[in-house]
């Protein structure tokens, strides 16, 4: 009886963590599942008022152990600025790891929290015009909390970026509520919905960034997931005629073993 009853409530969280799928904009502590061993990517369509841009990484996530996970992301760049030649080719290459410091379930139910180091590096072209990337090192650590139940899911994420090359440090904060809309089940047949604040406050007297992200997401069993939200600005501080109009993301995440 002991053994029916654990069995039902891992199957609880389980169900939990799978169904409510990760924010497709701030980053998820779950690292089981479609964060674990797979492949993550997306189109990021950018439309500015200078111009236009398209930024397509290939995330490739891997679980060290189920604490402990580190991944590559390969992003390929194309730039279009109005009244210019355009340029694409390969961008800013970056490593990350992430490790768990907390979990706590419950019965449909689990909070979590993880720390994670990213370092991006500078393999983008930056001479010629328009640039693919910044030309610069960057360093980010950030914490990442997830409060996931079978109603609803709650994120944050909050981290500081080194940059080198005297380019201003950035402080990022996020936040992500999610909600799914149909039954819950297992194998996960799921349709959730998110709403996300994506904020960056550039240091040195710059000033803050600010986006709204509406989004919505198809879980379509336990191995692959597609997503899209548009980024839509509240805040800025990119002179004016350089601004962001919207960032449209449409992507999947597929588990591949």
């Amino acid at each position: 009886m002991k053994k029916l009853l654990l069995v039902i409530f891992y199957l609880s969280v389980f169900t939990a963590t799978f169904a409510q799928g990760p924010p497709i904009f701030t980053d998820t502590p779950i690292m089981l599942g479609l964060e674990g061993r797979g492949i993550r990517t997306f189109g990021n369509i950018i439309s500015r008022e200078n111009g236009s841009g398209y930024v397509h990484p290939v995330v490739f996530p891997y679980n060290i152990t189920n604490k402990w996970q580190v991944g590559v992301a390969v992003p390929f760049v194309s730039m279009r600025p109005s009244g210019s030649t355009s340029r694409s080719g390969v961008g800013d290459l970056a490593v990350f790891t992430k490790y768990q410091i907390y979990q706590k379930d419950g019965k449909g139910k689990t909070l979590r929290s993880l720390i994670k180091l990213a370092e991006t590096f500078p393999t983008g072209n930056s001479t010629d015009s328009p640039a693919l990337g910044t030309g610069a090192n960057q360093t980010t650590i950030s914490l990442v909390n997830g409060y996931v139940t079978t109603k609803f899911g709650l994120y944050t994420e909050v981290g500081y970026n080194i940059t080198s090359n005297g380019l201003p440090d950035n402080f990022i904060y996020n936040i992500a509520l999610g909600y799914p809309l149909l039954p819950q089940k297992y194998p996960p047949n799921q349709v959730n919905v998110f709403l996300e604040l994506i904020g960056n406050y550039i240091l040195d007297d710059i000033g803050n960034n600010l986006f709204v992200a509406p989004g919505i997401q198809y879980i379509a069993g336990r191995r692959v997931l597609f997503e899209s939200g548009i980024q839509i600005p509240l805040n800025q501080v990119a002179p004016v005629g350089q601004q962001t109009d919207y960032i449209l993301r449409i992507g999947t995440r597929i588990l591949i073993f």
